[in-house]
């Protein structure tokens, strides 16, 4: 089956100098892999994001690099997230008949009963599990049905995923990935609630108003001070 190609050069900038490649329109990086030395790499960036579109964490790349081309997945993706830039990728370099362990998105699909009948909302607590498969094998992501989930405190748990075949889900399989809560509405305040505040305000202002005319009136007089 062929992989998206990237091509790969051999990176000789490092430590904070990288801060000049990204300028140039470069992503550092490493390449590693069982049995593999470490090498430092330099990727254009934009070949990179088109690559990084399709296949994610998941899917196989073909790193042409030192004359060569490795099935590698790509790992270990970093961000500067206020400015939305990539500052350093790893790729991994995988052996085609050996299984190996990543993470993948859990993806909740249709509409809970609970939500449809207003009952409640559903809230996903689990993001994304562990899985072990052949790197071809590897999902995008995992689908779960919430449609069933129709009272308050339903709940769905790692066990109900379907894995696709030859996938392994690692991940406890009593974990809650999403469970229906109580909707909580905050009811407005009735007009005479409303009403009830404020006089309370007004009073509690006319007693301060009270108190500070009352204390004025008890100040002793210049006349009163020479006696």
């Amino acid at each position: 089956m062929k992989h998206p190609e990237l091509k790969a050069e051999k990176r000789t900038v490092l430590g904070k100098k990288v801060k000049k490649l990204r300028r140039e329109g470069f992503l550092p990086g490493n390449v590693y892999g069982k049995g593999l030395e470490s090498h430092a790499l330099q990727i254009k960036l934009s070949d990179f994001e088109n690559v990084y579109k399709n296949t994610g964490e998941t899917g196989l790349v073909d790193l042409a690099f030192d004359g060569k081309s490795k099935p590698v997945l790509i790992k270990n993706l970093q961000m500067n997230h206020a400015t939305r830039t990539l500052l350093h990728v790893d790729f991994y370099q995988v052996n085609l008949k050996e299984k190996v362990k990543t993470t993948v998105p859990v993806i909740l699909t249709g509409e809970a009963k609970a939500v449809t009948d207003k009952i409640g909302l559903v809230l996903q607590s689990l993001s994304d599990v562990e899985i072990e498969a052949l790197p071809d094998k590897l999902p995008e992501h995992i689908e779960l049905s919430v449609e069933h989930l129709a009272e308050i405190g339903d709940q769905v748990t790692v066990a109900d995923m379907k894995a696709p075949e030859d996938v392994i889900i690692l991940t406890d399989p009593g974990q809650t990935v999403a469970k229906v809560m109580e909707q909580v509405v905050e009811e407005p305040e009735s007009k005479e609630a409303l009403e009830d505040e404020e006089n309370a305000k007004d009073e509690a202002l006319s007693g301060e108003e009270h108190a500070a005319e009352v204390s004025e009136q008890e100040k002793p007089t210049e006349e009163h001070k020479k006696e």
